[in-house]
């Protein structure tokens, strides 16, 4: 018996796929039903149960000696939201109440971190746990991942075996009901159809021109590829960066996109919405070699090939993984 936690959402649904095509069919899913427009992502999946976010400690402490394992994937990811009592509750709390539980039920963790715990890059982007709580995050949402990370790297009691994984910028399918939060390339495809033509964010610094702001997009296959590899290792606990490990620019994203489409690039700017402009990232590349150390050796797509899979056998058809 698997947990999965954010199981409706677009990383969870998408790791829940991946579990089924491995044969694990005695899945628990749990997550904040009341969203309809979620429910599509896990039409077709093979389920044991769906439990309730606020429900989920009585039933793990009624369950515990069935589970394997515990993806907790499920986090407040709203980057514009400013309210730290929800990231407090939902973010750091709820987590460490699924760290505790670990250790007393011995089930080994993965838990999903950020890459917005990095900030502006200041110290750079490696996996290095010293580093931790040095980091500077640009809002409450990365402030709450760096909180849990930090609360991680302190505790003396752990699972016998946990990871805590910094995802960059993933994109791919499942992610339909995300609105603004959708990676670049969803909303890039969108406007594309609607308008034959693509609006990046203007740069607002001297060192970048417009569109050359360059971020790491890792493709979600590639994602539930790692957990996976996690759940099966077992072994070298710790933090870990989880990105393509090459960053690229949102010109390169918006003309593969186009590409994807069989169309000529049609490219402009517009302003960075003040609301984020003080606290936008303009480089992040995720330093990958921790993760190769203790023997994930698969091959990480492309962008190039991340988006024409993503257009061409998702988006273009609405379909789900």
């Amino acid at each position: 018996m698997i947990i999965v936690t954010g199981a409706a959402g677009f990383i969870g649904s998408c790791l829940i796929s991946k579990l089924n095509q491995e044969n694990f069919n005695f899945i628990i899913a749990v997550d904040d039903f009341s969203y309809p427009e979620k429910e599509a992502n896990l039409v077709g999946k093979r389920i044991q149960e769906r439990v309730d976010r606020e429900d989920f400690f009585d039933w793990l402490d009624q369950n515990y000696q069935e589970v394997e394992f515990i993806f907790h994937i499920g986090a407040r990811t709203d980057t514009t939201e400013f309210d730290r009592q929800i990231f407090e509750h939902l973010n750091v709390e709820y987590s460490k109440q699924i760290w505790n539980r670990c250790i007393d039920y011995q089930i080994p963790l993965v838990y999903a971190s950020s890459a917005a715990t990095y900030g502006l890059g200041e110290l750079g982007y490696d996996d290095n746990e010293s580093l931790i709580p040095q980091l500077k995050p640009l809002n409450p949402y990365g402030d709450s991942k760096n909180e849990f990370d930090i609360w991680v790297l302190e505790q003396e009691r752990k699972p016998f075996f946990w990871a805590g994984l910094k995802f960059f910028n993933v994109y791919g399918p499942n992610e339909y009901h995300k609105g603004r939060m959708a990676s670049v390339i969803f909303h890039a495809y969108h406007q594309i159809k609607k308008s034959g033509q693509m609006k990046l964010f203007r740069s607002h610094n001297p060192d970048f021109a417009d569109g050359e702001q360059m971020r790491d997009f890792v493709y979600v296959k590639d994602v539930i590829e790692v957990c996976s590899f996690l759940m099966h290792h077992r072994r070298n606990s710790g933090i870990y960066n989880l990105g393509s490990g090459k960053a690229r620019t949102f010109l390169d994203l918006a003309k593969n996109t186009f590409y994807a489409l069989d169309l000529e690039p049609q490219i402009g700017f517009i302003d960075t919405p003040a609301d984020i402009r003080d606290k936008y990232q303009y480089f992040t590349q995720a330093n990958m070699s921790k993760l190769r150390s203790i023997g994930y050796e698969k091959h990480f797509h492309s962008l190039e090939d991340g988006i024409a899979d993503y257009v061409t056998n998702y988006l273009s058809k609405g379909q789900y993984l």
